[in-house]
């Protein structure tokens, strides 16, 4: 099966990674352990987390028989620098406004 490398915006559009995400915030999981939390296939969650690894929002450490999900902050990478941007754009036109607003109160 051939999984498509998703940007990090197409992982986190989907309500069922979110929730992985979250829950793996919380502390590193098996496979199964997070499968327990979902109304899906295990085949169905292993794809979910498949995605999530080749877009660098997870790693999985093989400890004997079980493989565990750990978060891993390069997915996330992607999606802090696009918030950046536009934080530094909305401060910039609010730090205009008050520039504006400020000579206004100061021509009355």
């Amino acid at each position: 099966m051939t999984i498509k490398m998703l940007d990090a915006f197409q992982v986190i559009a989907d309500p069922g990674r979110r929730k992985m995400l979250q829950l793996l915030s919380r502390e590193s999981m098996t496979i199964n352990a997070l499968a327990e939390n979902f109304d899906m296939s295990r085949p169905a969650v292993s794809k979910h987390i498949k995605i999530m690894y080749n877009a660098g929002f997870i790693s999985i450490t093989d400890i004997g028989r079980e493989r565990y999900c750990t978060l891993k902050q390069d997915g996330f990478n992607e999606l802090q620098d696009f918030i950046s941007y536009f934080d530094k754009f909305w401060t910039g036109k609010l730090k205009k406004l008050e520039f504006i607003l400020n000579n206004k109160i100061k021509e009355k």
